[in-house]
């Protein structure tokens, strides 16, 4: 038995419903657990011998807007490449008031890699935030102190509220920031523009001005089409 799946066991044994879904993927293990447990059930993976998760690696976001949804037809191959048409649109290539969304129940997600140094495993935890309005799960700063500014840049960049948190502010973006631009929602171009106003003395925040572009990845293939085209081309010149 390996250890993914050994730990996998001890998981349901200990906790049984307390984890909602366990899924075992690439050789890694994810465990959800609802956010009225979220504190308990780290808590336990920290404290318990058989589970010493005693390091917490990482902690982020997610956004599963448009999850699944790909913009490339892959599925027609030839011995050139992929098809380059664009299956559908992804965000930055519509306007997101024209775009019919269906309300998502488990759009944002908290999640924490944890490691375990004595029994020489890691595991993923994940936590939907469910959306009541207000994005919050319970903060784990008081479980892993290094879950502080994880936890800041997370709320910056998606708006997830860490309940308890003892200094929930932003963290990477600008102190007058509008919007948390990790989530798909939020436009490529971003909201505001900054400038330093001469007459003023001071910098200003105005409304966006450049206009949205999303670039498309170019393949260029050196086959005799292209050598033709540019002999051409440097004949003509």
């Amino acid at each position: 038995m390996n250890t993914t799946t050994s730990l996998e066991k001890k998981l349901k044994a200990h906790f049984g419903e307390l984890i909602t879904n366990i899924v075992v993927q690439h050789g890694e293990l994810t465990a959800e657990v609802a956010p009225e447990n979220w504190q308990q059930v780290c808590t336990q993976l920290r404290d318990d011998a058989q589970f010493s998760f005693e390091q917490l690696i990482d902690l982020c976001g997610i956004d599963y807007l448009t999850f699944g949804e790909g913009e490339w037809n892959t599925d027609d191959v030839s011995s050139t490449g992929f098809s380059r048409g664009i299956g559908v649109k992804g965000p930055g290539r519509f306007s997101w008031e024209e775009r019919e969304t269906e309300l998502m129940e488990k759009r944002f997600a908290a999640v924490v890699h944890l490691l375990s140094i004595k029994h020489n495993n890691r595991i993923r935890l994940k936590c939907y935030a469910p959306d009541t309005g207000v994005l919050a799960v319970p903060s784990l700063v008081k479980v892993w102190a290094g879950a502080d500014w994880f936890e800041r840049e997370a709320f910056d960049l998606f708006g997830i509220i860490f309940i308890g948190h003892p200094d929930l502010r932003r963290i990477l973006t600008d102190y007058g920031f509008i919007g948390h631009p990790f989530r798909k929602d939020f436009p490529l171009i971003g909201n505001v523009e900054v400038r330093y106003d001469e007459e003023k003395g001071r910098v200003v925040y105005e409304p966006v001005s450049i206009e949205p572009r999303v670039t498309i990845p170019k393949t260029i293939r050196k086959d005799a089409r292209y050598a033709e085209n540019q002999e051409q081309l440097e004949g003509d010149s």
